[in-house]
């Protein structure tokens, strides 16, 4: 079998550097990528046959091997530095890895066409955001797994009430009450998509039993405006490429009340420096709107692009801090914020994340406003009315003061 190393090695290496790496990580994920090349073909597989179980035996055999030659074992956390040089690899060579395993049996094969189905018809017929799109398909392909190792059959038609509750009984455990909700939501999407498409004769989805939330239950920790202004204070004192970061992202959160979501994915010609403006997409309605550039907002930004971002060809304003330098994901803001309040000493009883400035920019816009307010679609604090029903979108302010 002709040796793939030269080829591969090199694309590797010239993704890495596109990517920024340093030089020293660059040189061992090369290395530990040639030595799992050169496994590979002394047992004649073939690249594209490479899953991530044949990379955990890889690392198996490659810790025994350095037991053999060293007399001594490795450090615990070893493994992560040739795993993640395997998985560059992978990514470089290949379109798409991890590869989605094959379907083994023929009900596994109907519930990924089923789920196939209801992904293109949340996509062409809702017309839904991608975040949403993932959190239904992860919960539909989630229960039909479980329901096809349960019973081991192509279809749904048999799929009954009592099947539902014991699917709610496997979710249920370490779950808070808003957590078991947005399950029981998703399902009924699935639910209701088995019965639209004739998969199944009834809606099961009124069947879902979801627990009860209370008013204000969900509503994130209180951040004050002099809180908000020791965080911002002290992040713009941080001249780091991290600190820039950092406080470009909070100037957005408190200023304008953003999604974490609709800071994620803010790019460059989002911002019009000529007209003061920015354009968002809205992570619920994949709305668009266009604001006005607010100054500080527009002088935090400007300060990380020409500092404190990394130099890359990505178009996403805010990028991880660290190769790869890719778009920071919700794990990352919430990085953010947590970091920034423990620097100021904030501490906060109840949620924490990124949201706590949208809800504070929620309760100082009612604050300022006079008589009665008529809340949009995407306006910052309507997320404060959603827990309360029978509450009119227009209501006098001094219900909320």
């Amino acid at each position: 079998m002709p040796s793939s190393k030269p080829e591969e090695l090199s694309k590797l290496r010239d993704t890495l550097h596109r990517q920024r790496y340093s030089p020293t990580v660059i040189q061992n994920y090369c290395l530990y990528a040639g030595q799992f090349l050169a496994y590979l073909e002394e047992r004649a597989i073939d690249l594209r046959d490479v899953t991530p179980d044949l990379v955990a035996e890889y690392l198996r055999h490659a810790v025994r091997q350095f037991q053999k030659d060293r007399g001594r074992a490795p450090g615990s956390n070893w493994a992560s530095i040739p795993r993640s040089g395997i998985y560059a690899l992978m990514r470089s060579a290949l379109p798409e890895w991890p590869p989605v395993p094959p379907a083994t049996t023929e009900a596994e094969r109907v519930a990924r066409e089923v789920c196939d189905q209801y992904e293109r018809w949340l996509q062409a017929e809702r017309g839904l955001a991608e975040p949403s799109i993932t959190a239904l398909m992860w919960e539909a392909r989630h229960f039909c797994k479980w329901f096809v190792q349960r019973y081991g059959k192509a279809g749904f038609a048999d799929l009954s009430v009592r099947d539902i509750d014991a699917y709610m009984d496997v979710r249920a455990p370490g779950l808070t009450r808003k957590s078991l909700k947005d399950v029981a939501e998703r399902l009924r999407g699935f639910l209701r998509h088995l019965h639209r498409c004739k998969l199944h004769p009834n809606d099961l989805s009124g069947h879902v039993i979801a627990p009860l939330l209370y008013a204000y239950e969900g509503i994130p920790s209180i951040l004050t405006a002099e809180q908000i202004a020791a965080v911002l204070e002290l992040a713009g004192q941080d001249s780091s490429p991290l600190g820039l970061r950092d406080h470009a992202i909070l100037q957005l959160l408190a200023n304008y009340g953003f999604r974490s979501g609709e800071v994620g994915r803010l790019q460059i010609e989002d911002i019009n420096w000529r007209a003061d403006t920015i354009r968002v997409q809205r992570s619920k309605s994949n709305a668009t709107d266009v604001l006005p550039l607010m100054e500080p907002v527009g002088e935090a930004i400007l300060r990380y692009l020409r500092a404190g971002r990394p130099e890359t060809d990505a178009r996403t304003v805010f990028l991880r801090s660290r190769a790869p330098y890719q778009a920071m994901k919700a794990g990352g803001l919430y990085g953010v914020v947590k970091r920034r309040l423990a620097v100021a000493g904030i501490e906060l009883v109840g949620k924490r994340g990124p949201h706590i400035f949208r809800h504070a920019r929620a309760v100082s816009m009612l604050r300022a406003s006079r008589g009665r307010v008529r809340l949009s679609a995407e306006s910052p604090f309507k997320a404060l009315i959603d827990t309360n029903s029978s509450i009119s979108l227009e209501c006098p302010v001094d219900r909320w003061a």
